[in-house]
């Protein structure tokens, strides 16, 4: 089914208000809603939020919201559908499309695995009813499904929709630039060179793992000393906070990303009122959630560096060219008291062979250890 004859039978269906965190799976209807004017369009910072917003929208208008996320955002999605959303407490009506990242019997990264075999547990657990959409899947098909849809919101009920991978397919071109010229894998590149070697990295999940990746094997022959947070978006800046306030004797990189830093940028605060000494904390930005298609985030106006200081980060920084990474590596190896937050401006974009880790997750966690003398 074409992603856009999808949305064109949401809206006929009373849909007006769609929200959420975009999804691979799903990039062919994100890009669409980002290129059409349907809907009422927010990106959320994470998928609890999404759920915050289609609950208000119904608050004030009586009509049922609509919020897609991937499906390992369920575990976010899951607090205020269950102590808010479900009819035991407020029961208010809500569609949910769900991308079906780690569906059994398809090959997917070991991160979506576990998340895929119980994506539909947990609906199941929630109380929801779903409806799985596959390639075979009609315009009809989604017509009558929302009628059955319809009669759960009348309950006050939530209804889902879990999509598998290929079910939708493009039906627009959405591109889109957002200014900046510096490449991000040169950026980490840069920063792998200039940082000391006896730092320990933690990276966030997506692309900018998978960059420093193949960057430190090109540099140095390994990557013992990169965790990379493969799964758990938005919690890599509190791993490594945890391996920080342990490990006194180490310098500590965080290297995340924009949407990864706005999921759970309560964090920011934290780590600035704990203040580890020995914590340096690298917002990769380029405004977008493109390891999952490339979407903006909907909070592109934010200034991480200026809210880190805020927030009370001994020092912060913005970084809008290459040359200016030599700072990251100058205050590290002095070993400038922390946490310090640099923001770094980067394009969109990377490349069509950039590499997936070889090793299990499991043996990455080993060789990190290792490499502190765990």
């Amino acid at each position: 089914m074409l992603a856009s004859d999808f949305l064109d039978i949401l809206k006929e269906n009373g849909i007006d208000v769609v929200t959420g965190v975009p999804d691979s799976t799903l990039k062919s209807l994100c890009d669409e809603i980002n290129a059409g004017d349907r809907f009422k369009h927010y990106v959320a910072a994470n998928e609890g939020a999404a759920v915050g917003v289609a609950m208000g929208t119904y608050l004030g208008t009586g009509k049922p919201a609509c919020v897609y996320m991937q499906n390992s955002g369920e575990g976010n999605a899951i607090n205020p559908l269950a102590s808010l959303a479900n009819k035991e407490v407020y029961g208010i009506p809500m569609l949910l499309l769900i991308g079906w990242r780690g569906e059994p019997g398809v090959h997917d990264e070991p991160q979506h695995v576990y998340q895929g075999q119980i994506t539909c547990e947990l609906m199941d657990l929630m109380g929801i009813k779903y409806s799985v959409v596959d390639r075979d899947y009609t315009t009809g098909d989604l017509d009558r499904i929302l009628k059955v849809a319809k009669g759960e919101f009348e309950k006050g009920n939530q209804f889902a929709l879990i999509i598998k991978k290929d079910a939708l397919t493009k039906s627009c071109d959405f591109k889109w630039d957002n200014g900046f010229r510096m490449v991000r894998e040169e950026a980490l590149g840069k920063i792998l060179k200039v940082l000391p070697r006896d730092v320990k990295i933690i990276s966030t999940t997506g692309k900018i793992s998978r960059e420093l990746y193949d960057q430190s094997n090109a540099l140095f022959g390994n990557h013992d000393n990169l965790f990379m947070t493969v799964g758990g978006m938005g919690h890599a800046s509190m791993i490594a906070f945890g391996v920080a306030t342990n490990r006194a004797d180490l310098k500590i990189v965080c290297v995340d990303g924009d949407g990864a830093a706005l999921m759970h940028m309560g964090s920011m605060a934290f780590l600035a009122d704990n203040a580890p000494k020995n914590f340096y904390h690298i917002v990769i930005n380029n405004n977008a959630h493109e390891s999952v298609g490339g979407m903006p985030t909907g909070c592109m106006n934010v200034d991480f560096a200026a809210v880190a200081k805020t927030l009370g980060y001994k020092k912060t920084v913005k970084i809008t060219s290459l040359d200016e990474i030599d700072v990251i590596g100058k205050d590290v190896s002095d070993a400038l008291e922390g946490p310090i937050l640099y923001e770094v401006m980067v394009s969109l974009g990377a490349r069509a062979d950039l590499s997936r880790p070889k090793e299990s997750a499991a043996d990455n966690k080993k060789s990190f250890m290792r490499n502190m003398n765990v």
